[in-house]
């Protein structure tokens, strides 16, 4: 049988792909060449907002045309959404045959063997010890180093899809991070719901970075991803100020900057220390780039605490920003908050988040013309095959010219152009 995956989502779910992939693979599934030549169709889902189980969903009903043609033809529903809510959407008869959740990997092959059926329990002790993911179509390698999450947001699905915090044995990091590196990947992103929270044994993320920086001499590029403001220590700075290989770079969700919005999201945090976690970043790593993610129209935001948002967002000038409109998800405590911020406020928000960022990244990004980058070339320019695209060290996207030659390989160039989001090299 012929395998397909689609992915939705963030990192930990391109990750959680590549893990499907090689246990697939290991049970004598073959990756079909396109949707044509396949017979089973896996769709690895994101629940975060409405739009991305939309999109699934559409994707879903136009696809399940297939079963006609082939009678043996299965859709397959992975990850969140069907965590969230699969085995109703098998019973609402959407042309969806399976539905896995994020602990139950391991019985894809028995499972697919059935007629239908579904395997949704969580394992609270599931990481996928001894799993290898195949990292696959991609220079830089995503490795999950935990999986869960205990910090509860009010506005977040993820705990309630992923299960409580767990971290992997460092041997199996390791393994899966030197598999990377002798692929000829460069650029290394740990991932983690919270990577601040990771402890494995006696081991702490910051002795993480460390540890695996000195057991993986050819390793030149280390990342990590997401942060969570309330456990980033000054240890953590610290590593990632003296060791060469982490980048100069850091994701920092803020989320708001209002202290009364902090509170009821139970972010854990006020916009005071967060503030200061910048300011030890700053002071660690002078050139640093920091991104974040942010929320608008949370419910019960009044006009001032948006506009405290947008002052942080003035007084910080991330390098760049996330920007979503609130958006409700079943299960979570802000689900049922009852001021819920009307949709066209809640877009009005939205839009001039967006544009102030806009503003903001632009100037960042044109501070860099005349300076020296070094941009790992990971693949042609969307644009142009007479182009090549990569990212520098602290996470700005690049185009210069080049050709096939130049892809894998780090490139010192000069900026001579940027637009909000792209540095022009030559």
């Amino acid at each position: 049988m012929k395998f397909h995956i689609e992915t939705y989502g963030c990192q930990m779910n391109v990750a959680d792909s590549e893990l499907i992939h090689s246990i697939l693979l290991d049970a004598g599934f073959q990756p079909a060449d396109g949707l044509d030549d396949t017979d089973i169709l896996l769709f690895n889902t994101c629940s975060v907002r409405e739009h991305a189980e939309q999109r699934v969903l559409g994707r879903i009903s136009n696809e399940r045309y297939r079963k006609k043609a082939k009678p043996w033809f299965k859709i397959v529903l992975l990850g969140c959404m069907a965590q969230r809510i699969g085995q109703r959407l098998i019973e609402e008869d959407l042309g969806i045959d399976y539905a896995i959740g994020v602990d139950q990997y391991r019985a894809l092959p028995h499972i697919l063997a059935q007629e239908t059926g579904s395997a949704l329990d969580f394992d609270s002790k599931e990481v996928y010890e001894q799993l290898l993911p195949i990292h696959q179509g991609s220079r830089c390698a995503y490795v999950t180093i935990m999986r869960g999450c205990n910090n509860f947001c009010s506005y977040c699905i993820v705990p309630h899809v992923r299960g409580r915090e767990r971290s992997r044995p460092y041997l199996d990091i390791l393994h899966d991070v030197q598999s990377a590196v002798h692929n000829d990947m460069l650029d290394i992103s740990l991932l983690g719901q919270n990577v601040n929270s990771f402890h494995s044994r006696d081991l702490s993320f910051p002795d993480l970075l460390q540890k695996i920086s000195e057991d993986v001499p050819e390793l030149y590029r280390l990342r990590f991803v997401t942060s969570h403001p309330k456990d980033l220590s000054d240890r953590l700075v610290e590593v990632m100020a003296i060791n060469p290989k982490v980048c100069e770079h850091i994701h920092l969700p803020m989320q708001s900057g209002s202290n009364g919005i902090l509170n009821r999201m139970n972010r854990s945090y006020t916009f005071e220390k967060y503030h200061g976690r910048i300011q030890a970043l700053r002071n660690a790593i002078p050139h640093i780039s920091i991104t974040t993610d942010l929320i608008a129209g949370f419910p019960g935001e009044t006009d001032a605490q948006f506009e405290e948002t947008l002052k942080a967002m003035q007084e910080i000038e991330f390098d760049y920003a996330f920007c979503f409109k609130y958006s409700p998800r079943d299960g979570t405590e802000a689900a049922s908050f009852e001021d819920q911020i009307p949709e066209a406020l809640r877009l009005d928000r939205l839009q001039r988040m967006i544009e102030l960022q806009r503003d903001i990244t632009l100037r960042k990004f044109r501070a860099q013309i005349g300076k020296v980058v070094e941009v790992y070339v990971e693949d042609f320019s969307k644009k142009s095959k007479a182009q090549i695209s990569g990212k520098t060290r602290d996470y700005k996207i690049a185009v210069l010219s080049g050709d096939e030659s130049q892809i894998g390989k780090l490139v010192q160039t000069r900026v001579i152009d940027a637009t909000a989001g792209t540095l022009i090299c030559e």
